[in-house]
């Protein structure tokens, strides 16, 4: 059954590895080609027949590091143009979504950013959850299209947020990023 992690040292199981590795088949069960809240009730949630169509295809996660238990957050850089500039923006994020996991526990995981109703992102984040997510004012979840690869036995714990259907790289306006975040649409 899923609760494998359970019955197993996590320390050598790579619990993380297996549980990003349940979302990543989760999210693809659901996908388009082209506890209440926790990780096994995430998934669950994500796959269950009985819950109405709600189009959830994320179940977006954070990841904690070894040692510090402090949360994982990846960083990217954006390029894009002003005026006839070429310029480099910095885009960070603790919340991730999986977007490919390789035999070897590497996965790739684009980073998503929390959105207002109104498409815009809270400015810098820090090295606190709750610093992406001010007040009651954050209503979705963006797909970047950036990714980090990582090796995820290097993480010793995963939290889940609940499913959502993340808004679409397509719709990612990044000239509504906080003052420390992208300008740009193209991303290396």
């Amino acid at each position: 059954m899923w609760d494998d992690c359970n019955e197993l040292d996590c320390k050598d199981s790579k619990c993380v590895c297996k549980t990003v590795r349940k979302i990543a088949d989760a999210q693809d069960a659901v996908d388009d080609p082209g506890c209440d809240v926790g990780c096994k009730q995430s998934i669950d949630d994500l796959l269950s027949p009985s819950t109405p169509s709600s189009g959830n295809d994320t179940v977006p996660f954070i990841l904690y590091c070894k040692g510090s238990c402090r949360p994982f957050v990846g960083n990217g850089i954006l390029q894009g143009t002003t005026g006839n500039n070429r310029t480099f923006r910095c885009f960070e994020s603790p919340i991730f979504r999986v977007s490919k996991i390789h035999k070897d526990c590497c996965a790739d995981l684009e980073l998503l950013l929390p959105v207002t109703e109104g498409g815009s992102t809270p400015g810098p984040g820090g090295h606190e959850v709750c610093n992406y997510f001010p007040g009651n004012s954050i209503r979705n979840l963006q797909r970047t299209g950036i990714c980090v690869k990582v090796d995820l036995c290097d993480f010793v714990g995963i939290s889940c947020l609940e499913p959502v259907r993340a808004l679409p790289v397509s719709d990612f306006n990044a000239n509504n990023c906080g003052s420390s975040q992208s300008q740009s649409h193209s991303h290396s």
